[in-house]
């Protein structure tokens, strides 16, 4: 269970009103009543896969950054609104020179066509459910970087996917982006769980040491597949990351849209590259 002060802390957090219900493991506070064992496998995915592990296989880089309960309850609350904090869209722009001029740090995700980016930007903001992010079928659907702001703390900025359908100026529109944006302090790369690594990723990885600046991956749709199939793509992924760049943040994170799978864990990620939180401690518990 909780401790008593930080339940009380999420308790203070906890929005009056809503116009639709948040889902219930979207709050740290509905995760205290589960099993210990479930708890802890939607906080640390990667614990829930560790006993399929041959006993040779490193598992420090998939626990670079385990925070405490204190620190993501930390975190939750940039991601939960109120009138002094203010959690909105910002704007859409086709090309940098349309992008907003904003101040705060920014995160941006990137990643192919349908591989969950939008519905992962949903799952991150659930707790301000009258946010529209929107989410289609339709691979290809977003067309334009959408900027949402996160009070004064950051932005996180949505881009179109690349890959199928993807749209034909992806290039022109992303790249300066990566490239002139100096408030970006890091950008996330997401993999399909399901499929792994692909060639367009491949390209996607290059241009991210190209440019630079730090940059991290994010594992989607871990929820969907065995967990054969998971752990093979996983570990092909942690072995590329390391032999193959340099500006890449070890851990990979493995999240999912639909039972929200390291989506406490990634928000406390972004809170803290931002510096918008200051951790105790994220080794390995």
């Amino acid at each position: 269970m909780f401790p008593q002060k930080l339940q009380a802390l999420l308790q203070a957090a906890l929005p009056v009103h809503s116009c639709r219900s948040v889902h219930r493991l979207a709050s740290l506070q509905e995760l205290a009543a589960l099993p210990p064992q479930r708890k802890q496998r939607l906080l640390y995915p990667f614990s829930g896969l560790e006993a399929y592990l041959d006993r040779s296989v490193d598992r420090t880089p998939f626990q670079l950054f385990q925070p405490d309960l204190e620190g993501m309850a930390a975190a939750e609350r940039l991601f939960r609104c109120s009138p002094s904090h203010r959690i909105e869209y910002v704007a859409s722009a086709e090309r940098m020179a349309h992008a907003p001029a904003l101040k705060a740090p920014e995160v941006c995700f990137i990643g192919r066509s349908n591989v969950g980016k939008s519905s992962l930007i949903r799952s991150l903001f659930a707790l301000v459910p009258e946010l529209q992010v929107r989410v289609s079928k339709t691979p290809g659907h977003t067309k334009k970087m959408n900027f949402f702001r996160v009070g004064g703390a950051f932005t996180v900025v949505d881009m179109p996917g690349y890959g199928y359908r993807a749209p034909r100026d992806f290039v022109e529109m992303v790249e300066p982006y990566l490239f002139g944006r100096r408030n970006l302090v890091r950008t996330f790369l997401l993999v399909d769980g399901l499929v792994g690594l692909q060639d367009a990723d491949l390209v996607a990885v290059q241009m991210c040491e190209e440019i630079g600046s730090p940059f991290a991956v994010v594992v989607t749709k871990v929820d969907k597949g065995g967990s054969g199939v998971l752990l093979s793509n996983l570990l092909h992924l942690q072995e590329f990351l390391k032999a193959r760049t340099s500006r890449c943040f070890p851990q990979p994170f493995l999240t999912s849209a639909l039972d929200y799978s390291g989506i406490h864990l990634l928000r406390c990620f972004l809170a803290h590259v931002t510096g918008s939180v200051q951790l105790r401690d994220t080794s390995p518990c």
